[in-house]
């Protein structure tokens, strides 16, 4: 590892902006660059941005989202690594010799966990998400080929390998107008996903980047779209057909998600050939899929999912909320995130 590019997408976050430049300046290494894409923001962000001067490259465009504006920040960034830094997150400043001292040749991207911090950086306690212990990137390629789905955190959390990218980017819409859905589908297939367990980031929580899936109707279908078309684009990535959309049904978090909708919005099919039935025959075999998650948890989500699928609308949907409402969405998150769980909130 020479070179460490933070490329920086923002939007509207004059309140976070500059910390997370200064956190990207104070890092510890010899050779860093800082790219910050603004995406059009209308508050004061760009006089903070300019403000950093010749210290960092600065792009100005009109707002396209986050993955146009993380398209361009990489196509002007040259390290041979590079961290997609949420402009509401701040990296700590030993975040590059870390990253050396496991790099090798073959490494597709480095994930760690993040420290969550509130409003005004202060940590709230605990890490998003636990990556402790650590796997493989043997057991990363088979949980992700088997399920759809492995231990990862979103964007900031994620330092990518040049060699990795050159063959994703410019990354187009397929996946949404989030990267991570594409980079972190794609990590597993095209190279190792090496994990550290020391929290790298700082991962910032506050009103603006806090989601509830009940809060928007159609959130979950959202949701469900998106997984469907990230796994065509795995499919596609691992060159692995013959797996069909068999992953797709086997995961732990994507099938909580589509009991949700289902019992919400019956008539809707988000993933071709899903159905009732097929959730509660996915439900019963899902505590044997591969992946981390602990016995007690694979049978608890099959308790929950059986349980919705089959109580009255009312009840189903109370034990929806009870589920997805954000605290218990967060306890769900720091054990068993996935590269699904979480978009992009920076722009």
């Amino acid at each position: 590892m020479r070179r460490l590019s933070v490329v920086m997408p923002n939007y509207n976050y004059e309140d976070f902006v500059g910390a997370a430049i200064e956190s990207a300046l104070a890092v510890d290494w010899p050779d860093v660059e800082v790219i910050v894409v603004d995406d059009g923001s209308t508050d004061g962000s760009r006089a903070i941005i300019e403000g950093f001067g010749s210290r960092i490259t600065a792009i100005f465009q009109d707002n396209s989202g986050p993955r146009v504006a993380c398209n361009a920040g990489y196509e002007a960034s040259t390290g041979d690594v590079v961290i997609f830094l949420d402009s509401d997150d701040m990296v700590e400043p030993s975040i590059a010799r870390e990253l050396a001292a496991v790099w090798r040749e073959g490494i597709s991207k480095v994930q760690f966990p993040m420290i969550r911090v509130d409003r005004d950086g202060e940590p709230t306690g605990g890490v998003y998400p636990d990556l402790d212990p650590a796997p493989s990137p043997e057991q990363v390629r088979t949980w992700m080929r088997a399920t759809g789905a492995y231990p990862t955190p979103p964007g900031s959390g994620n330092a990518y390998a040049r060699e990795f990218l050159a063959r994703l980017f410019p990354v187009g819409d397929r996946c949404g107008d989030a990267t991570d859905s594409s980079t972190l589908a794609a990590a597993p297939f095209l190279g190792d996903v090496v994990t550290l367990t020391t929290p790298l980031v700082r991962y910032r929580e506050h009103g603006a980047n806090r989601s509830y899936l009940l809060a928007e109707g159609d959130r979950f279908r959202k949701q469900l779209e998106r997984a469907y078309q990230r796994h065509l684009f795995a499919l596609d990535i691992s060159g692995h057909q013959e797996d069909g959309m068999r992953p797709l049904f086997r995961g732990r978090h994507l099938l909580q998600l589509r009991v949700a909708h289902h019992r919400l919005h019956p008539g809707e099919r988000p993933i071709p050939g899903d159905s009732g039935w097929r959730m509660a025959r996915d439900a019963c075999t899902s505590p044997f899929a591969p992946g981390p998650e602990s016995a007690t948890h694979r049978l608890m989500v099959a308790a929950w999912s059986l349980a919705v699928l089959a109580s009255p609308r009312p009840l189903a949907r109370r034990l929806i909320d009870a589920r997805f409402r954000q605290g218990a969405a967060d306890a769900v998150r720091r054990r068993t995130a996935t590269h699904a769980a979480r978009p992009a909130a920076s722009a």
